[in-house]
């Protein structure tokens, strides 16, 4: 495991996600209270990129099928729809964020 620069803090907008690479890796970063969390941009689902959805607190609604998932730990809160069926999703792979000064690094394999 090594920590990756992936973006300066002042590029992810308080209460908002931003979509970057690291080491080929496609991660969807969020600000919540100026706290910085990482998951893979990509829901388990169906792969619809997560850094596209809605952001309520530390939950991140995937844009295509609704799939809940807790911006910390990558745990799926709420299963995706389509039409009238629900689908069981597996959880997003979290990953661990440093913070030092204004530059943001996400631990990566």
């Amino acid at each position: 495991m090594s920590l990756v620069s992936v973006a300066k803090l002042a590029d992810i907008p308080a209460g908002g996600t931003l979509k970057v690479k690291g080491e080929g890796a496609d991660i969807m970063l969020a600000n919540v209270g100026g706290k910085v969390y990482a998951l893979a941009d990509r829901c388990p689902h169906m792969g619809g990129s997560l850094s596209g959805g809605i952001l309520d607190g530390t939950t991140i609604k995937c844009p295509n099928h609704g799939a809940l998932f807790d911006i910390a730990t990558g745990k799926n809160l709420g299963q995706a729809k389509i039409l009238f069926l629900k689908m069981k999703v597996n959880d997003a792979k979290s990953y661990t964020v440093e913070v030092k000064g204004e530059e943001v690094f996400v631990e990566l394999p």
